[in-house]
């Protein structure tokens, strides 16, 4: 008799081995992406589109696992259960190997999509939401929806779990991306139980997108520099010798060919010091445009991910077990941290096919973090920018905020209810 039949593993791309040494309960290492409709969700019905989406995305039903030098991704019979909304946003989601590492929750109209980084980034997460929320729709209203094709992601189930970062690697060019000076670091008294403090601004893209061009720049870079100037009311006249240093993910897809749905990104740097004296708007953005230009390029991205992959490669790294390799990539985790102040991530303009639009109002995404992060991402003209801080002060969060309704910007703010506080206060 033949034994039970093995299954499948994948190792861990290069950016997910940080994600489980330094998982917390400060910093979970998920995200989420949500759908709200303008209808409210049968949870029995989006039961169904999750099963049928399972089926597009087998990369999905892979637990973690624990190997003797790395953490591993095992394939799994688990079948996802739809759930009403029950937890904190971002709360954590690998708890054993026996879970798999996403969640699909709903509450009212919104369909939410909680991910374990460790399994994706957030261009194959939305993939795996836009699919969900297409079949959602086929199967709630079939007479509209039925004969629409599905998601415009034509590739092959080995092409969604492919790691892009060893395809990519080229030990030939040189891996030389100079340290950063330690960054500026938000401080201030953080919410109870590890509760993130989520802020959401709905505004108008093309009022944005018409503000930025004034400026002869692009949403990123404005949204960047609004923050980097909302920061600096929060300095004192000593903390302004450090720079506001902005992470920057980048989907490194736009440079590299790759249909993974698996961690493919990389992450670039906006610094701006405040010791010179120059506090205006024009001149952060100067400065920021100027950062994206020296980094936005094959060339850097390149020399980037060999220096990533030249870690794991190491033959002295290689052999050490997985406890003590832990252990280091935590201490080495807490210096990268100093580099950073904060993190802007827009996942730009996402699209849906024709017949959806009149079932679907708006997307929205964020992120665990244990500084202060921005995410972005726009359907038709809502433009949602959505804020997540451990913090208890939403200081710098109004002073963005401001700054967009003094430029004659519409803002729409939405707030999670902590401590009672009300939206028309933040």
């Amino acid at each position: 008799m033949s034994g039970p039949a093995k299954k499948a593993w994948h190792k861990l791309d290069n950016a997910a081995k940080i994600f489980p040494p330094t998982s917390s309960k400060s910093d979970t290492w998920v995200f989420r992406f949500s759908c709200e409709l303008w209808e409210k969700v049968d949870e029995n019905i989006l039961q169904s589109a999750l099963d049928r989406t399972m089926k597009d995305f087998p990369s999905f039903s892979y637990v973690l696992k624990r190997g003797m030098f790395w953490y591993y991704l095992e394939q799994s019979e688990i079948r996802p259960i739809v759930r009403k909304e029950d937890t904190p946003p971002c709360s954590t989601v690998y708890l054993d190997r026996k879970r798999l590492l996403f969640d699909v929750t709903w509450y009212g109209r919104r369909i939410n999509l909680e991910v374990y980084h460790v399994l994706a980034d957030g261009t194959g997460a939305l993939q795996f939401l836009k699919t969900l929320t297409l079949h959602y729709l086929k199967l709630a209203h079939p007479d509209t929806m039925g004969n629409v094709s599905g998601i415009d992601y034509d590739a092959s189930d080995s092409q969604k779990m492919s790691d892009s970062f060893n395809k990519y690697y080229d030990r030939r060019k040189d891996s030389g991306v100079l340290k950063n000076p330690t960054a500026y670091q938000i401080k201030g008294a953080k919410e109870a139980e590890w509760r993130l403090n989520i802020i959401e601004g709905s505004v108008s893209a093309k009022a944005l997108l018409d503000k930025a061009r004034e400026y002869e720049t692009t949403a990123t870079v404005f949204i960047t520099a609004l923050l980097i100037r909302a920061i600096y009311g929060e300095m004192s006249v000593h903390s302004r010798r450090k720079p506001v240093v902005i992470n920057v993910p980048v989907n490194l897809r736009n440079y590299f060919d790759s249909k993974s749905v698996r961690n493919f990104f990389s992450l670039i740097e906006i610094k701006y010091s405040f010791d010179d004296g120059k506090d205006k708007l024009e001149d952060i953005i100067k400065c920021s445009k100027e950062c994206l230009a020296e980094h936005l390029n094959e060339e850097y991205l390149q020399a980037r991910l060999n220096k990533l992959i030249s870690f794991e490669r190491n033959y002295f790294i290689r052999p050490i077990p997985l406890t003590l390799k832990n252990i280091f990539m935590k201490i080495a985790y807490s210096f990268t941290v100093r580099e950073s102040t904060a993190s802007v991530s827009n996942m730009g303009k996402i699209s849906m096919p024709d017949e959806a639009k009149q079932y679907i109002k708006l997307f929205d995404i964020f992120s665990s973090t244990e500084k202060l992060q921005i995410c972005i991402c726009s359907y038709e003209d809502n433009m949602n920018i959505s804020f997540t801080s451990p913090f208890v002060s939403t200081d710098i969060q109004r002073d963005f905020f401001r700054q967009l309704t003094k430029m004659g910007i519409a803002v729409e703010i939405s707030a999670n209810n902590l401590r009672g506080k009300q939206d028309e206060n933040v």
